[in-house]
């Protein structure tokens, strides 16, 4: 099966600090992901990394056999951990835009998702909460019919009682043959529905395994074995 996603003896350094050390990873089609590892591990440098918006010191990252670039660009739907949107514009001005702007993108499919997260689409972005705004760009998100779906911390923001109902959202609005990468602290709220973990520490992949796997060999859950292998 041709992979999705492959890095290959992939590095980025600052200076003297490194932030990924020969990184080699492959994802395929079809799975949801967690990208776990305390802070500073090399997370969110790598989420970049594979959407374009840094340069690799050494090694490279390939979508569909391809560099990141225009072509990437139309298959990954990224959510980064900070607001992007613009607070004066309007929920419904915002779908307007990604609907012109993405040819994979529903209209239908966000406006659903708002009616069921009780989100106004007339109101401003600066009249919401915090939650309710990274809810919209997790709705911008989901309402593509992308290949693969970065997500990074999509439940951070929000309160524990609409979690389940994002998890809920994002399991429900993406294509089964698509893969998930999902980075997130919040592991025992998102393993039920992972199929894989990547333990990423100090720059490298310390473990890559299916949830079944860590189940049955480690006789543990996947919080329960991060807690081991970062001693948090």
């Amino acid at each position: 099966m041709e992979m999705l996603l492959e890095c290959r003896n992939l590095s980025k350094k600052y200076g003297n600090f490194c932030a990924l050390s020969d990184l080699n990873l492959s994802l395929k089609h079809g799975e949801i992901i967690g990208l776990l590892g305390p802070n500073g591990s090399g997370k969110t440098t790598l989420i970049k990394l594979i959407n374009g918006l840094l340069s690799p010191s050494s090694g490279e990252v390939l979508i569909n056999n391809q560099a990141p670039g225009i072509e990437s660009k139309r298959i990954i739907a990224y959510l980064p951990e900070r607001s992007y949107l613009n607070n004066w514009m309007k929920i419904n001005d915002i779908i307007s835009y990604f609907d012109d702007f993405y040819d994979n993108f529903s209209k239908e499919r966000a406006y659903t998702m708002l009616n069921k997260l009780h989100l106004n689409p007339s109101r401003r972005l600066r009249t919401l909460s915090k939650g309710d705004k990274e809810k919209v760009q997790l709705i911008l998100v989901m309402s593509r019919d992308a290949d693969l779906y970065i997500l990074d911390e999509p439940i951070g923001g929000v309160d524990p009682a609409a979690r389940d109902y994002i998890l809920n959202t994002i399991i429900t609005n993406y294509n089964e043959n698509a893969t998930i990468l999902m980075s997130t602290h919040l592991i025992s709220d998102i393993e039920n529905i992972l199929d894989r973990v990547i333990f990423i520490k100090n720059g490298g992949i310390v473990l890559n395994s299916s949830v079944d796997e860590i189940r049955t060999e480690h006789g543990q859950s996947v919080n329960a074995l991060f807690r081991e292998v970062f001693r948090c």
